[in-house]
């Protein structure tokens, strides 16, 4: 029987959501083992004065087995 536990990052780009995502599951992967899932929680983004956008940000939860 495997058990697995959850955790919950956000992660940042100013290029896309999907590069936000990238970046975050790549981050999560150097520091937790047996990485097998993830989805996405929010999504936000950050805008300048003029209402363009300067960032792209998720919220997202990681789920990973526990070694025994």
């Amino acid at each position: 029987m495997s058990v697995s536990k959850t955790t919950e990052i956000k992660s940042s780009s100013t290029t896309s959501f999907d590069d936000a995502m990238k970046k975050g599951i790549a981050r999560a992967l150097k520091t937790l083992k047996n990485v097998r899932g993830a989805w996405i929680e929010n999504q936000e983004v950050l805008l300048d004065e003029k209402g363009k956008i300067t960032e792209y940000r998720v919220q997202m939860r990681i789920t990973f087995i526990l070694e025994e």
